[in-house]
């Protein structure tokens, strides 16, 4: 009997969690539609005036991106901007044959009148923190754009950002992510979904109230001097633009976000890739709780800032309470069961299903954003919902191992994304170098987990003596079927 009430209290508990960050979601909904309804009065900067126009230092941190180099600097070379105001830092850390390649490039396109520079280090200690961080020392810009190698800004890009920074308490103009892949398959399309939630849904959300929000890495323009204020780039940390983007806020520097301000980007086209930043984004932001928790708790921005900021630097560990509430939802379905005095605890229990109702209310509300609305987009949207749902669930064990590395302490080097750019691949991801040929073990587990919850499936029938009990059979179909993209997903990419 207390393993029953070990179960019982830890599966409360994770349940609880989920439904507080549910809440928290819905809150943003609202703080979303309400800015919807607010015009944007923000003092701006006359870029037709040339002594208004801010000196601008672009920085491009690279590493061994031989399929997406040329597309980068050439986009980048199309940037409208007066050329006496703009310096381009292609910040290379590469080991392989694009170093010499890259130079080049960067040698042709600087014979044109562009001032752009390679740079390159010995040390790679920091990994893009400490790149950014070299370039930093000698970039001549009072303002720095930051653009990661598969990122295309549009030649206005500049245009539409900079005139923010007339206010001098603006320390960052963020951009909404835009996906050139978006419907190339099932994984594209998931996480696609997933990102257009953060980029409208969060990040207006908490903007609009002056909470914390965060650099996202890319496609954002930092004030030289608020860097500096806010302690540099430090390298502690898989996510360093979340840290200094937090260091930032608790020293009273604002964060712009435009969200109609779009930079297109190329999205993981196969699992291994997805993988690695999955765990890269969750462990850093597990580190980043353990960095900047205490920081956050004793400063001086509101209560509702502080829960938001705690709750935001958790966004990752909700995979750990719902992989808690998976692998318990098997034995529960037995206790449910076996210990009729308990019915009333599992009726109360039903209550939480309020949780995925909140989520399916906040996801409708951006999915309309990007589709509209109408009967026919809604029906699409309950395929994608569940759909989406399905698959983060079978990433939930990957990401729960990055989420408690960062709870733990555990150090790790910075493993890039791979980018494709089929185009220049002749449409044919597997002759991509960088992509890892092995399994990742975690794969295996994942696999017993598709079998562990297609028993749960098989229990539904079973349990009981009035014939079976199917009130989680939905919850395990859909683990079921996450686990086994993940597993046949993680196995098949690799052929």
């Amino acid at each position: 009997m207390i393993l029953v009430w070990i179960c019982i209290v830890v599966y409360s508990i994770a349940l609880l969690l989920i439904l507080f960050y549910a809440f928290a979601q819905l809150n943003l909904l609202l703080n979303y539609v309400k800015a919807q309804k607010l015009v944007d009065q923000s003092p701006q900067l006359d870029l037709s005036n040339p002594e208004e126009i801010p000196y601008v230092t672009i920085q491009l941190p690279v590493f061994n991106e031989a399929y997406v180099m040329e597309r980068l600097l050439d986009n980048i070379s199309l940037i409208d901007y007066p050329r006496e105001k703009l310096e381009i830092q292609v910040l290379d850390d590469s080991t392989d044959e694009t170093v010499e390649t890259t130079a080049a490039h960067v040698k042709r396109l600087a014979a044109t009148g562009l001032d752009m520079v390679h740079i390159t280090r010995i040390d790679r200690s920091g990994f893009k923190a400490g790149a950014l961080k070299e370039g930093l020392k000698i970039a001549k810009g009072e303002l720095i754009a930051i653009f990661d190698a598969d990122f295309l800004p549009n030649a206005d890009w500049l245009y539409n950002t900079l005139p923010y920074f007339k206010d001098p308490e603006i320390g960052v103009v963020q951009t909404r992510w835009a996906h050139l892949n978006r419907d190339y398959s099932i994984l594209t399309q998931i996480q696609a979904f997933a990102l257009d939630a953060h980029f409208t849904l969060e990040q207006v959300g908490r903007n609009s109230k002056g909470h914390f929000i965060n650099f996202n890495g890319t496609a954002g323009v930092w004030r030289k001097e608020t860097i500096y204020d806010a302690g540099n780039w430090e390298g502690d940390t898989l996510t360093e633009d979340l840290d200094l983007s937090y260091r930032a806020q608790l020293k009273k520097w604002k964060f712009k976000y435009l969200e109609h301000v779009t930079t297109p980007a190329e999205l993981p086209i196969i699992i291994s890739a997805a993988r690695s930043q999955q765990f890269r984004w969750n462990k850093g932001g597990a580190e980043n709780f353990r960095k900047m928790f205490k920081r956050v708790i004793f400063s001086d921005m509101s209560f509702r800032s502080k829960i938001h900021g705690i709750l935001h630097l958790l966004n990752s560990t909700m995979f750990l309470n719902v992989l808690i509430v998976a692998l318990l939802s098997v034995p529960m379905l037995y206790i449910k069961n076996e210990y009729g005095h308990l019915r009333e605890y599992f009726i109360v229990m039903s209550f939480f299903v309020i949780s995925t109702i909140i989520f399916f209310v906040c996801y409708w509300y951006m999915y309309k954003k990007t589709y509209g609305g109408g009967f026919q987009n809604f029906i699409s949207y309950i395929g994608m919902f569940f759909t989406f749902f399905s698959i983060a669930m079978g990433f939930s064990f990957h990401n729960s191992v990055a989420v408690l590395e960062g709870h733990l302490g555990k150090r790790s080097e910075f493993v890039r994304t791979p980018k494709f750019n089929l185009k220049a691949m002749g449409g044919n991801w597997k002759t991509n170098k960088y992509v890892l040929k092995k399994v990742n073990p975690n794969v295996i587990i994942e696999g017993i987990l598709m079998l562990y919850f297609a028993f749960g499936m098989y229990s539904a029938f079973v349990v009981g003596d009035q014939g079976g009990d199917f009130g989680l059979f939905p919850f395990h179909l859909m683990l079921f079927i996450g686990f086994g993209f993940v597993f046949i997903r993680s196995i098949t990419d690799k052929q």
